[in-house]
């Protein structure tokens, strides 16, 4: 099967997806080309710079920003208003979901044209759309070429770089009527001319968002492409939609990050374009949507927010180093894990939002080498907290995490406590594969996945956007007390 034919993938089934990859030479060749050219990237870009220094700002940064996180997403939302942004919060992608269509449908919109948004790919944002009958295109070349294939994306930041020159020009000979060739310039000016029009005629733009500043109410937004410049500047409406925790405190705390960002993702010094949004078109401006709009998805992140471990995982600036350095991501590729973020980052952060019981093969996806980890532009400590999942996932640990604090039989114990003994001695661990190896050329149909595990309802955590309203309400009694001792003196 070539990697451009359509397949459905889940995580339940990562064992079986990840071996159908490895016996594929196209996908192989695909990412190990791929990857070996943007980890070379990264590390020629960074040569001349003091890296760890840099490092450590920047978690720094992200870690002062989490420390104060309800506070400055209060701050944001304020600040967002006060600018003529609305601001929304969705407990989930559901709720996200609803708010932007209402919004579409409020403006009687049938075609949305969306910038490059993980987190509307995560809410499943253009399948709903088009069941309220609401078409959405991507405009982002790798997310529209695997729109085209209804596929997708396999990496965060490339979303088509499961796809070689040959795949990518099928595709678009059979979607879009272009010629077969392997000139890229062609093939991306048909893609460009395709999409131009589409701007234009765009009722509402849907963007994501790199880093919303609390301090200022600016969206910022990095992009090569010029589409999100075009979703966010073209249609009469803007909605952008991002995780609760991609707020900073300060407007100086992002070109730290940017110089990260884009240094880890893709090895460029500075990406093409860099726009901040903090209104909508005002009085006297040429271009600019009417309204702005900002969908605040919690979905999953309070529950991390309020583990003293995982939290780590929110520092994320969705990078992509993590898969691009990764042993296991670089020979499978991203649609072996099922999930909307695959990898070393996917496999400690699609747990809280899916649950373990479903995703409890992605934390042991890992050979635990630490490349992740050492690579991180934000020192998350990917290695440490795969380990933590992978106890929760067994019924040890705090069994935090939704789907955790499972039961095990006596004969998993016994296979657990087996898999130990064996991952301690390296002679008894390469024969037993090599026997393993054996087994599953004559059997491949007995070896399946691990045995669904039974979970125990875990009981509801506080939303952020629930201790923001504490924060609002405990504020707004200080004022209130404070206007009556002045009326009383």
């Amino acid at each position: 099967m070539s990697a451009s034919e359509v397949q459905t993938f889940t995580p339940r089934e990562f064992h079986r997806q990840a071996h159908d990859a490895l016996g594929n030479p196209q996908i192989r060749a695909n990412f190990r080309k791929a990857m070996d050219g943007l980890m070379s990237k990264r590390r020629d870009v960074f040569s001349d710079w003091d890296l760890e220094t840099l490092r450590e700002l920047g978690a720094n940064i992200r870690l002062r920003a989490l420390a104060k996180l309800p506070d400055l997403l209060e701050r944001l939302e304020a600040n967002c208003q006060a600018n003529g942004i609305q601001v929304h919060w969705a407990e989930n992608g559901d709720e996200a979901c609803r708010i932007i269509r209402e919004i579409c449908q409020r403006h009687g919109a049938k075609a949305v044209i969306k910038g490059k948004s993980m987190v509307s790919e995560e809410m499943h944002l253009n399948a709903h759309l088009e069941e309220a009958g609401i078409e959405a295109l991507e405009s982002d070349l790798g997310e529209y070429l695997v729109q085209l294939n209804e596929q997708t994306p396999s990496h965060i930041i490339m979303p088509a770089i499961h796809l070689n020159t040959d795949e990518i020009s099928d595709i678009m000979h059979a979607k879009t009527g272009t010629e077969r060739t392997r000139d890229v310039d062609y093939m991306t000016a048909a893609a460009r001319a395709q999409l131009r029009e589409r701007f234009m005629a765009a009722d509402v733009g849907v963007s994501g968002v790199n880093f919303a500043v609390a301090e200022t109410g600016t969206l910022c937004l990095v992009e090569n492409e010029g589409n999100g410049r075009m979703t966010t500047a073209v249609p009469p409406v803007h909605i952008a939609v991002t995780g609760i925790e991609k707020v900073v405190e300060h407007l100086r705390d992002v070109p730290p990050l940017y110089a990260l960002l884009t240094r880890s993702a893709t090895g460029q010094h500075v990406t093409t374009y860099f726009n901040m949004i903090s209104s909508p078109r005002k009085p006297g401006e040429h271009d600019g949507p009417n309204e702005v709009h900002l969908v605040l998805v919690d979905s999953g992140r309070s529950s991390i927010y309020q583990d003293d471990e995982l939290l780590d995982t929110l520092r994320c600036i969705r990078c992509g180093a993590c898969m691009n350095h990764c042993p296991v991501y670089t020979r499978v590729g991203g649609h072996t894990y099922g999930t909307t973020y695959p990898g070393p980052i996917g496999s400690i952060l699609m747990p809280h939002m899916m649950g373990l019981e479903a995703t409890k093969d992605l934390p042991t996806a890992s050979s635990l080498c630490g490349a992740c980890g050492e690579v991180c532009p934000v020192k998350i400590p990917i290695p440490d907290l795969l380990v933590r999942l992978r106890r929760e996932a067994v019924g040890e640990g705090r069994g935090n995490v939704p789907g955790a604090g499972v039961k095990r039989t006596k004969k998993e114990v016994a296979a657990w406590k087996g898999f130990q003994w064996l991952a301690t001695h390296p002679g008894a661990w390469r024969s037993s594969t090599a026997i393993a190896g054996k087994l599953q050329a004559l059997m491949p149909s007995k070896l399946g996945p691990w045995t669904e595990y039974r979970t125990a309802p875990k009981p509801a955590k506080e939303s952020l956007h629930a201790l923001v309203k504490q924060h609002k309400a405990k504020r707004h009694q200080a004022g209130k007390a404070d206007e009556d001792g002045e009326k009383r003196s």
